[in-house]
């Protein structure tokens, strides 16, 4: 398992420098050609100019032009010949940033009552790009036994890239006694699912379960050995019989990922107001830790006294469902501007939701923007006023900065564009693209 990666703490400059240039192209002769116009131009697909890029990973934090073709990024640089461009955007006075990755989601939608095939679960592409998300990861909604179900009817059909951890559970999260089911707890079935599809089953999932021994976690565990590959840990139910530091010092191994770090529910905050210990034991060992926010897994009371002694998450993460798409979660931006409100600086923000992210994932292509890397990238504005952040116990924090999406590109197309930064504007008269006639 890769070791937990350390953030450099930069702190983001207090007002951009925006550079602001001339247009691309001198006028030409009536009759010229574009060719001539382009002279030797690289014909790229996409070119965002101007913004202020973000790209933890190659230690990027400036203003940058960014070429993107055949879906792949072709060229960072602080200038770049845009002239031959079938399309520009300017992105200057705003953030630009790999595409993000919400490692915690469920997606599995369906006829069922829980999260697998059932009425929890969302279609990934109507809650993903509209918050720069265009990785996203199904933690555990299906299991061995129903896996193929959810891979031809959601990963396969999505515009969102779709990865999923595989619940130690064959029915996955069919909740109530599903869920509660040691004998459909084995971790052959897992490991050999996890094995059958490397480029989509990322982990193996342990959640909900409400009882005192340590099945669910141990066999997950040998099902993650057995298929090289990391676990997360829904803790379930609180029990004496099963202390969080067992969990984090004993059973987990370094690159295993505990789910729902601030949420208080399985003694993360102790009596005293202050972190367990055993949180910081277990980052020290490497275990990862990451938000997983929900509908009910994300508490100020944790959250602010822990931030304070430096605790941080190691991927920022929505816990995305019917519930908590609709309560204080929201959506990914949502999250990430709670952590700004926390102190987090905006490249910390950025890293623990993109470049981090990969990494817990075990997926080192994604979440950066360097040249050959997929063409996934996310543009935001930073508005500065009043905002209210709810926590999932109906809480409110004040705020004064918020993340708002305003574009989002996935392999290369854009996808998300909420005011239209990426459309020419309409004038009488003009034309429409041949693709706009689709309806």
């Amino acid at each position: 398992m890769p070791p937990r990666s350390k953030v450099r703490r930069l702190i983001l400059p207090a007002a951009l420098t925006l550079v602001l240039g001339a247009a691309t192209g001198a006028a030409l002769p009536a009759g010229a050609s574009t060719a001539a116009k382009a002279g030797s131009a690289e014909a790229y697909d996409l070119v965002i100019r101007r913004g202020h890029v973000v790209d933890p990973k190659n230690g990027l934090n400036g203003v940058r032009d960014i070429a993107v073709k055949d879906g792949k990024i072709a060229k960072v640089a602080k200038r770049i010949d845009a002239s031959a461009a079938v399309k520009t955007v300017n992105a200057a006075g705003e953030y630009v940033t790999p595409g993000l990755i919400d490692m915690h989601a469920h997606l599995f939608p369906g006829p069922e009552d829980a999260y697998a095939n059932g009425k929890n679960g969302v279609a990934p592409d109507g809650f993903t790009f509209r918050s720069g998300v265009t990785t996203v990861v199904d933690a555990g909604s299906s299991g061995a036994s129903n896996f193929e179900l959810f891979k031809k009817s959601i990963i396969d059909r999505s515009q969102t890239r779709v990865l999923a951890f595989v619940n130690i559970v064959g029915k996955g999260m069919a909740g109530g006694e599903a869920e509660q089911d040691l004998d459909d707890m084995k971790p052959g079935p897992a490991a050999a699912k996890a094995r059958e599809h490397p480029d989509t089953i990322i982990g193996i999932k342990t959640a909900h379960y409400e009882g005192k021994d340590w099945t669910p976690v141990e066999n997950s565990v040998q099902a993650g050995e057995d298929a090289d590959v990391p676990v997360m840990v829904d803790f379930g139910a609180n029990h004496p019989e099963r202390p969080l530091k067992t969990l984090l010092t004993e059973k987990l191994r370094p690159g295993d990922i505990y789910a729902h770090a601030y949420s208080g529910l399985r003694g993360e905050l102790g009596e005293d107001g202050r972190l367990n210990p055993a949180m910081q034991q277990g980052r020290d060992r490497g275990v990862l830790f990451e938000v997983g926010h929900g509908g009910g897994s994300f508490g100020w009371d944790v959250a602010v006294p822990a931030m304070k002694e430096g605790f941080t998450p190691d991927a920022i993460s929505t816990d995305l469902h019917i519930s908590s798409m609709n309560a204080g979660m929201k959506d990914m931006s949502n999250v990430m501007s709670k952590f700004l409100t926390l102190g987090m600086p905006l490249k910390d923000v950025v890293s623990a939701s993109t470049w981090q992210a990969a990494q817990l994932i075990q997926r080192p292509d994604l979440g950066n923007l360097s040249v050959g890397a997929p063409a996934d990238l996310a543009v935001f504005s930073l508005e500065k006023g009043r905002f209210g952040y709810v926590d999932s116990f109906g809480f409110r924090l004040d705020g004064s900065r918020k993340l708002a999406t305003e574009l989002t590109v996935r392999a290369g197309k854009v996808v998300w564009d909420r005011n239209g930064m990426a459309a020419p504007k309409w004038t009488p008269g003009a034309s429409r693209p041949d693709e706009t006639k689709e309806h």
